[in-house]
C-alpha cells in the first residue's frame, strides 16, 4: 500500500492489509449422511444414561488446493464416499469397547454388554443389530471422530493423491446439538 505510513497500515483492517493467503473447501451436508442408532452415555463417574436413541446428521469440511480441474475435490467421488461410513452405523445400537465400566461379549449369534458393579445392567441384543466401536464412549465427539477417521481410510483408497490441508466432520445429535473434529494437515506449497 504505497503512500501509507506503517501506522496506518497497522490501523486498517487486516483485509485490506495485503498479505493474505487463500484456502478453498467444500462442505457437504446432505440428507443422506445420517444414520438412527441406539446408545447410552457412560459418565466419569461411573453412572450412564438411559438406552435410547437418535436420528444423527453429519456434515463433512475438506480443505485443499485446487487440482489441475480447479477442484478441491469431485463432489461425485467424495459423496459416496461419506455416506458409506455413515451407513455403517445405521440402525444399530453402538457400544463402545473401550470403556473400563462396560463389559462386552460377543458371538456370531449376540451380544452381551454388562453395566455397573457385577454387571447389574445387562443387555442382550442379536449381533446383526450391534456395532462394537474402538472407542471409550458414544458421544457425539467420539462418534465424529469415528467417522473422520473411516472416511480417511475410504479416502485413502478412493482418492490417495488428495492433498487435503484440513478435514471436518460434525455429527448432530438433535437440532441446535453438534459436535465436531477438525484435523489439520501443514499446508501444500
Amino acid at each position: 500500500m504505497a503512500g501509507r505510513t506503517s501506522q496506518e497500515q497497522t490501523e486498517l483492517p487486516a483485509w485490506r492489509r495485503g498479505g493474505h493467503t487463500d484456502r478453498h473447501g467444500i462442505r457437504l451436508y446432505k440428507e443422506y449422511f445420517n444414520f438412527g442408532s441406539a446408545h447410552f452415555l457412560i459418565f466419569a463417574d461411573g453412572s450412564r444414561e438411559e438406552l435410547h436413541g437418535h436420528n444423527y446428521k453429519a456434515t463433512l469440511e475438506l480443505d485443499a488446493p485446487l487440482d489441475e480441474a480447479h477442484l478441491v475435490a469431485d463432489f461425485l467421488l467424495v459423496k459416496p464416499l461419506f455416506r458409506k461410513v455413515c451407513d455403517v452405523l445405521d440402525h444399530r445400537t453402538l457400544l463402545p469397547l473401550r470403556n473400563p465400566h462396560l463389559r462386552v461379549e460377543a458371538d456370531e449369534r449376540e451380544v452381551t454388554a454388562r453395566f455397573g458393579p457385577a454387571g447389574a445392567d445387562r443387555y442382550v441384543v442379536p449381533r446383526r443389530d450391534v456395532l462394537l466401536l474402538d472407542i471409550e464412549n458414544t458421544s457425539s465427539e467420539l462418534l465424529a471422530q469415528w467417522l473422520l477417521e473411516a472416511f480417511l481410510a475410504e479416502l485413502a483408497t478412493a482418492l490417495p493423491t488428495l492433498a487435503m490441508d484440513r478435514v471436518c466432520v460434525s455429527v448432530q445429535e438433535s437440532p441446535g446439538q453438534s459436535a465436531r473434529i477438525e484435523r489439520r494437515w501443514a499446508v501444500h506449497g
